[in-house]
């Protein structure tokens, strides 16, 4: 990981968007930002997408982050509420694209594990352990705001150790990440 990189992480949602940004210098995180976009106020859907890709349009501009961290939908019983979920997550990754930013998609369950070590943790431990690591005061309203800086969290946690880039790259395990990188053992 270079000295300094901004993580930008996104919630994806019809009726609320988590954003944060993420400062790591010197391996050392540091949050820049974390909020929502309210997007219940537009009633129309494709007003809505263009909300989204709008912001986070002009965060990428504003702080030029180095990689783009998004939350995947969780699959539910409600097909519509995928469908739409599923566009809020690709009018953001378009954005992130168009921008020429590495786009990175992590899994609910994947997320909470980095953050708590509990794939199954809730979002109260989620943000009571990112308010302990990152020495955050004040709760934000919203928990999409805090679930989008756990996925830029756990971008950061995942890329910044040799098996957690592998997993990144698609490397299911050490034989796997052996058997790619054969330069990187050291024979005694």
């Amino acid at each position: 990981m270079k000295k300094q990189e901004i993580i930008l992480g996104i919630d994806p949602g019809t009726q609320l968007m988590g954003y944060a940004l993420l400062r790591i210098n010197n391996n050392q995180p540091q949050v820049i930002l974390m909020d929502v976009l309210k997007l219940t106020k537009e009633k129309d859907i494709y007003a809505r997408l263009n909300m989204i890709h709008t912001k986070v349009c002009e965060l990428i501009k504003l702080y030029q982050p180095s990689t783009f961290a998004i939350e995947a939908p969780f699959f539910g019983k409600n097909v519509q509420s995928m469908l739409k979920l599923g566009r809020a997550q690709g009018v953001a990754i378009a954005a992130a694209m168009q921008a020429k930013i590495l786009v990175t998609e992590y899994s609910p369950k994947k997320v909470k594990q980095s953050i708590t070590g509990n794939g199954n943790a809730d979002k109260d431990q989620v943000w009571k352990m990112l308010q302990r690591t990152l020495n955050i005061e004040e709760k934000p309203q919203y928990f999409d705001a805090t679930d989008a800086l756990a996925v830029a969290l756990c971008h950061y946690y995942q890329t910044s150790s040799i098996l957690g880039k592998a997993a990144v790259k698609g490397l299911k395990g050490w034989d796997e990440f052996i058997a790619k990188n054969p330069d990187r053992v050291k024979k005694r």
